[in-house]
């Protein structure tokens, strides 16, 4: 087990560089599977929850050669079907949330598909309903077997029809088009998510031969092909991490430039952070964020306390609320954060109550941050990584805390983060990682 030890109150300087987006590279590693041709994919993040994937599908038989750091090229020609019912299997997918998304893939092409309840992040309830109730609508049975945990479903012939998903779940809504683009006739997907990692998915999956429109809609109409090419791809910067590198500058006073953010894809995230007082600015493709002594939370137009909460695309993004709560932890105002989607994503607050932070849990969804205003800075201290999100939080807090701070289960950080102690300590941060 490895730690993070931070000695906090260093201004930073200089650029940062996006990784690809993580969210995006779980669910287009997995269209390879849909195609006996080489698919090239390029600016993939190296970290833990993508490289154990990557390493997934080479197991099942995909050939994987790597051209360079973030770019591989993927062959699903000879697939290991019977490898997905053993131990093994069992093993390696369940340490994974993203392993769900070769199912799809698999029941298009080859009729069935496996897969063990998933691992991942313990943010609350995280169901799979979602998905398999749209390969029941393509026609599909599936079997789950409680006493192990794994799903299992075949279907002899996928076929066209009405889809109206109860939620718009990204990874449910990424798995049943990768279904229904080798499925006999047309499917008609209703409240579909439309992130921009969905409209990439589907602009990837054109590009190898799939006929998908509505793409950035919530209406998705597919046209059913018999087979799939091979295709380029190039993964999108990631926007968590963009949001993550915006609240860095403003709680440490930084002056810091994002380089190549793909500003089209951002949605509402500039903004958002623009309504807690950060200024920013787009300069070409990137984002420009000047050194603040302070900043001040906005309120609505009658002066009520401003709330910010997450929604569905094009609304705010949930990966970002641990990130803009603990931003608000040193503006000046009041803000209530209302985390909709999981209930256990809060419960991190205790250890930024800890440092010194002024923070009401009204709930398993929502909590009131009063902003200090730096009038009092955070303190270091000792605390644990729950998630990613919240552990890239803590890490934020950390380098704006007078004194020294660890972190441990920084394993949880390295989950989504590339490299992320040797960039900050680029932008001058004193973080070393420590066994």
């Amino acid at each position: 087990m490895s730690s993070f030890e931070i000695y906090g109150g260093k201004k930073l300087k200089g650029e940062l560089t996006v990784q690809g987006a993580k969210n995006e590279a779980l669910q287009v590693l997995c269209a390879p599977l849909l195609t006996a041709e080489k698919v090239t994919i390029s600016n993939i993040p190296d970290i833990v929850d993508v490289n154990k994937l990557i390493d997934l599908l080479q197991t099942m038989g995909v050939k994987i050669e790597k051209v360079e750091r973030g770019t591989y090229v993927f062959q699903a020609k000879d697939i290991d079907l019977g490898y997905l019912e053993t131990e093994d299997f069992k093993k390696r997918a369940a340490s994974l949330r993203g392993s769900i998304m070769i199912v799809g893939p698999l029941l298009a092409r080859f009729g069935k598909g496996f897969i063990p309840k998933p691992g991942g992040d313990k943010i609350g309830r995280r169901r799979l309903d979602t998905h398999f109730e749209g390969f029941a609508l393509l026609g599909a049975k599936f079997n789950y077997d409680a006493g192990e945990h794994f799903y299992s479903i075949e279907a002899k012939k996928l076929k066209g029809t009405y889809i109206h998903l109860d939620e718009a779940s990204v990874t449910g809504t990424a798995n049943v088009i990768m279904a229904a683009v080798l499925a006999e006739g047309t499917t008609t997907f209703y409240n579909a998510a439309c992130e921009p990692y969905i409209q990439q998915l589907c602009k990837m999956l054109n590009s190898m031969g799939a006929k998908i429109s509505g793409i950035s809609s919530n209406l998705l109409t597919i046209e059913g092909v018999k087979e799939l090419g091979g295709c380029y791809h190039r993964i999108l910067p990631d926007m968590i991490e963009i949001g993550s590198f915006i609240g860095l500058a403003a709680m440490t006073q930084s002056e810091i430039t994002i380089k190549d953010v793909s500003w089209e894809n951002l949605g509402v995230i500039p903004n958002t952070f623009r309504r807690l007082g950060i200024k920013l600015e787009r300069r070409g493709d990137d984002i420009y964020i000047p050194a603040q002594e302070s900043y001040e939370i906005d309120t609505f137009i009658d002066g009520s306390i401003l709330t910010i909460y997450d929604a569905p695309w094009p609304g705010f993004t949930p990966d970002l609320l641990s990130i803009i709560l603990v931003v608000a932890t040193q503006a000046k105002g009041s803000v209530l954060i209302h985390q909709k989607m999981f209930e256990s994503r809060l419960f991190f607050t205790d250890k930024l109550i800890d440092m010194g932070a002024q923070i009401i849990l009204c709930d398993p969804h929502r909590a009131t941050v009063i902003g200090l205003g730096r009038q009092h800075n955070l303190r270091g201290i000792q605390m644990t990584s729950p998630d990613i999100r919240a552990g890239v939080s803590l890490l934020i807090a950390a380098l704006s805390a007078e004194g020294k701070s660890v972190i441990h289960n920084i394993e949880q950080i390295d989950r989504g983060y590339q490299d992320i102690d040797i960039r900050l300590r680029n932008l001058g941060a004193d973080i070393r990682r420590v066994n």
